[in-house]
């Protein structure tokens, strides 16, 4: 934070859009950490969804977002985010995350992490051309080729293309559109909301959304499945705090091939939660797709 921020009200605090400035650099290093935290996030939910039905887990999910970050945004006296012009695109970016995460959670039930995982690293690229005609992003030709290049770790890394699972992974793409999307409006919205009262309004429709199953779907979680709920809420918290205020510090396309080293973590949360051993592929995809990441920084 700037020396003079401390000079400004209460209203300006570091998680507030007018103290936005471009600084990749900030912006890739908080995106890293966020993508780090969906990874394991990503493998919570993998574990949950043998037992708990996907509305549920992203209540329990979206009800602790919504509880810590509502009460962050009423300390801070945050502006309402019902008065902001982007109300409705905060709307339409919450629909696209749901249906993504509906639609990769329930995949996460036939695939497994690093499969599901490079399937969805289809979203970078789609972000990058989204950056162009949705933000008028100028997209320079290293942008271009870290991109590439990460793609094509992904799919030396798991060779999807030999999947017997064509459904789920059709849904594990679509999802990618949907995120990439709703990517898009992140860095649109955070021109002049909050990161907490964006985090607020779109898990409090999530929430309501899923609680609309539950005469149906739900089942009372034991203790372990207590445990990993909150602690799923937790680190989703963690992630998106961190990711959102990544695209406040940087353009959508500079970041897009910072997502594919999620793909490293969910090799190690897969080894350690299912001992899934990566085969020689998986590493040369995955030094591909560091030194992708990599370019951005040069």
């Amino acid at each position: 934070m700037e020396s003079t921020a401390s000079q400004l009200p209460l209203y300006s605090s570091p998680m507030k859009p007018n103290d936005h400035q471009d600084k990749p650099l900030l912006g890739i290093a908080l995106a890293s950490a966020g993508y780090a935290c969906f990874a394991l996030q990503d493998a919570i939910v993998k574990w949950l969804v043998t037992d708990y039905e996907v509305p549920q887990v992203l209540f329990m999910r979206s009800l602790v977002i919504v509880l810590i970050t509502g009460s962050l945004a009423l300390h801070f006296r945050h502006p309402s985010i019902l008065k902001s012009r982007y109300r409705g695109t905060v709307v339409l970016r919450a629909a696209l995350m749901l249906v993504a995460w509906l639609l990769f959670y329930n995949a996460a039930k036939h695939l497994g992490l690093a499969e599901l995982t490079t399937l969805y690293f289809s979203a970078p690229i789609m972000v990058v051309f989204l950056s162009i005609l949705v933000l008028k992003e100028r997209v320079r030709a290293g942008r271009w080729l870290a991109c590439l290049g990460g793609f094509i770790g992904v799919l030396i890394a798991a060779n999807p293309a030999h999947s017997p699972n064509i459904i789920p992974a059709a849904m594990c793409v679509a999802a990618g559109f949907c995120w990439a999307w709703s990517t898009i409006l992140i860095r649109l919205v955070s021109r002049s909301e909050t990161t907490l009262t964006q985090m607020w309004a779109t898990s409090l429709l999530f929430a309501l959304a899923c609680a609309a199953s539950f005469p149906w779907l739900w089942k009372t979680p034991d203790a372990t499945g207590w445990a990993l709920m909150i602690g799923l809420g937790l680190v989703a918290t963690v992630g998106q705090y961190l990711l959102y205020e990544g695209f406040r510090y940087a353009p959508a396309s500079a970041l897009a091939p910072v997502e594919y080293t999620g793909l490293i973590w969910a090799f190690i949360y897969g080894y350690m939660i299912w001992t899934e051993i990566p085969t020689m592929n998986v590493f040369v995809g995955a030094l591909l797709i560091v030194g992708a990441s990599l370019m951005l920084v040069v």
